[in-house]
């Protein structure tokens, strides 16, 4: 949509009538016929005074328009040698360079000398400026365009020109100099779905999905079949957890166009993750039917038929991903780094179908560096590796099962256990339902009050090769190894089993709340508390250090309302001016008093105003071991009183055994053991 060229009407739609010559024919009548009535009209870029002059500048421009660009720049140049500083002819020549395609990078500067000249002969001319914008962008020069496109909206503000500017401030990742843009240009013209369209998606990066939403509905009144705002309308439900709201929005976009690809694969997600695998790889299926060599659809096609039990489809689906290698100097997708940790995952699984889950061990059958480096999501550089066993004939894929074809007391089961898994959805935005992952955790619960049943009357259980009494670990293992089988594609393991190099070095789990610009949405509902939280510490702090500012910083403080207001109350001091950190603690049951590390939470600022504001867990042994010895007690003491309360049907009892299964959790949580699905687990 570019400013140049808006005078060329030409009569001749190109690929239309068959009376309309070739344009590559175009005789020497119609191009003077056509450049006859542009000079007249003087519909062309700085037009002079000269009627001769003005016919020669229509000329060439006429060969613009008609793409002979190498000849328009020769009729140029012919004129600027009789008049070196004719302006129209300077701008002309730099729009033929331009146009003649900026891939070679001769065209480009020469582009960009042209019209600079220009700028430097008639500074107060906006188009100029654009023009120029439009030939620094695509040469990854975003400040340089954006510098140019200020300065043309200073001359003469358009709605292209702050749409165009709002552009470059998306691709440079500054969503809310975009949003203003693109709200400035829909202001002075309102009928504009892209730019209504990218509006929401300023919204959309910076986890604000209800105004998204908004948005993507505003573009989709502008312009009913418009499919990438029916994409966007998904993808933002999707985020947002609303599964039918979701659904709906992409089977519209598939609608007006059943091949596009981009929604394929957006609806494909999120069905995986809601835990419909068969209609999952049926998009996925279409997908690479279309764009065979799109990595995301290959590599969830490979995950949802492992996830179903087909080992050899998805052993297949995932080695083709593999075999795409990066071109040098090109960066390897994230699909192209997991899929060597997902395939050799995928062959122990396999090997290992045929065996019972109680007789084997994840954690100790895989090699500790392979544990590590794809619990924390490095390439796949593994020294002295060695690969699992290949596919073994004699073991069959999972044959899919019917429910109606299970017995009745089965069915019952899972209808139980659907139940139960569905109250481990958290009622917050940002938490898509996923239905294979609650009826996994409900079989789990299942499994783990079974277990304890048996331990609480004195019987064993069989855990990984052995019988033995319970302990408080292989009760949490049972619900791991649900969670593991639920999804293949994340690494759920014990971090204290991991190699003891990287376990001294610890483990962080790290969520970012607030980052620049963009805001988890999953976790607002702790913003106030940890704000709250976060106030005490200050005021422990400066009571401590310092006692006669106090007054000044419970003043600054009671007008926080929001976490980042309080980076300019921690500049009183300097060793907080750039950002601070606060730890929470966690009080001993076993030894009164004593207190371990929580999580510790982060606030950082830079000199623009963005800021990181996030939690971690750093699971070090020491900690670990820490953490153990308190779980440890706990549970020596619940299976005393559970031992009990089975014998005795006291109500005193069942209080005493909730209180101490919510403190097991409460550690557990605290000490968060696993590299992923601590929550569920």
């Amino acid at each position: 949509d570019s400013s140049f060229l808006r005078f060329h009407e030409s009569d001749c739609d190109i690929g239309g009538s068959s009376s309309c010559e070739s344009i590559l024919s175009l005789n020497t009548e119609k191009i003077l016929s056509q450049a006859k009535f542009l000079a007249e009209q003087k519909r062309f870029p700085f037009a002079t005074d000269n009627d001769n002059t003005n016919e020669e500048l229509a000329i060439a421009y006429v060969l613009i328009g008609n793409s002979l660009y190498d000849e328009a720049i020769r009729h140029f140049s012919t004129m600027l040698q009789e008049e070196p500083e004719l302006v129209s002819a300077i701008y002309g020549r730099g729009i033929a360079y331009g146009k003649k395609g900026l891939h070679d990078m001769k065209n480009a500067e020469l582009a960009l000398f042209e019209l600079s000249r220009v700028i430097s002969l008639e500074p107060d001319h906006p188009e100029v400026f654009e023009q120029r914008a439009e030939i620094l962008s695509p040469l990854g020069r975003i400040s340089e365009a954006l510098s140019d496109l200020t300065k043309a909206i200073q001359l003469q503000p358009s709605a292209r020109l702050y749409r165009h500017r709002g552009t470059l401030y998306f691709i440079s990742e500054d969503y809310a100099a975009a949003h203003e843009d693109f709200q400035r240009s829909l202001e002075l013209n309102k009928n504009q779905p892209i730019a209504m369209l990218y509006k929401g998606l300023t919204f959309f990066h910076r986890g604000l999905l209800k105004e998204a939403i908004e948005s993507f509905k505003e573009a989709l009144k502008q312009r009913a079949d418009f499919i990438d705002a029916y994409k966007s309308l998904g993808q933002a439900y999707r985020e947002l957890g609303n599964f039918d709201a979701a659904t709906e929005s992409f089977h519209k976009a598939l609608l007006l166009n059943q091949n596009h690809v981009q929604t394929l694969q957006l609806k494909g997600m999120m069905l995986y993750h809601h835990g419909s695998l068969d209609e999952a790889l049926k998009n996925f299926k279409r997908c690479l039917q279309l764009e065979p060599y799109n990595e995301v659809c290959q590599y969830m096609k490979g995950l949802s038929h492992v996830a179903m039990g087909q080992f050899y489809e998805g052993i297949k689906a995932q080695t083709k991903v593999m075999l795409n290698d990066p071109l040098p100097g090109q960066k390897a997708s994230p699909e192209y780094l997991k899929v060597k940790y997902l395939r050799e995952y995928s062959r122990y699984l396999h090997a290992h179908l045929d065996t019972p889950l109680t007789e084997y061990n994840t954690d100790t059958d895989l090699p500790g560096n392979f544990k590590d480096h794809w619990a924390k999501n490095l390439p796949f550089l593994i020294e002295n590796y060695e690969e699992q066993p290949g596919l073994q004939p004699h073991i069959k894929d999972v044959l899919f099962q019917n429910f109606e074809s299970y017995k009745s007391d089965v069915q019952e089961l899972i209808c139980v256990a659907d139940h139960l898994g569905s109250m481990m959805q958290y009622e917050t935005p940002g938490f898509l339902p996923n239905k294979r992952i609650h009826r996994a955790m409900g079989l789990a619960t299942l499994e783990v009050m079974q277990a304890v049943q048996r331990t609480w009357a004195n019987s064993k259980v069989r855990m990984n090769g052995k019988t033995r009494l319970m302990q408080w670990r292989d009760m949490f293992d049972i619900a791991v190894k649900w969670r593991r089988i639920a999804d293949p594609d994340q690494p759920v393991l014990w971090l204290d089993q991991m190699p003891a190099r990287s376990l001294s070095r610890g483990f962080n789990n790290h969520i970012n709340l607030i980052r620049g610009q963009v805001i988890n949405m999953r976790y607002l509902e702790y913003f106030e508390k940890i704000l709250h939280f976060i106030k005490d510490r200050i005021l422990v702090y400066h009571g401590a250090n310092n006692p006669k500012g106090l007054l000044e910083v419970r003043e600054a403080l009671e007008k926080v309302h929001k976490v980042e207001d309080l980076l300019p109350i921690m500049k009183f001091n300097s060793k907080t001016r750039d950002g601070f950190t606060v730890n929470t603690k966690v009080p001993s049951l076993k030894d009164q008093g004593k207190e371990y590390d929580g999580f510790t939470i982060t606030i950082t600022g830079d000199k623009v105003g963005n800021i990181l504001f996030s939690v971690e867990t750093q699971t070090t042994e020491e900690r670990t071991q820490l953490y153990h010895a308190e779980i440890d007690a706990l549970y020596k003491d619940l299976t005393a009183k559970g031992k009990i309360l089975i014998l005795s049907a006291e109500l005193g009892e069942v209080d005493a055994v909730c209180n101490l299964i919510l403190s097991l959790v409460y550690y557990f949580y605290n000490l968060m053991p696993l590299s992923r699905g601590s929550r569920l687990v």
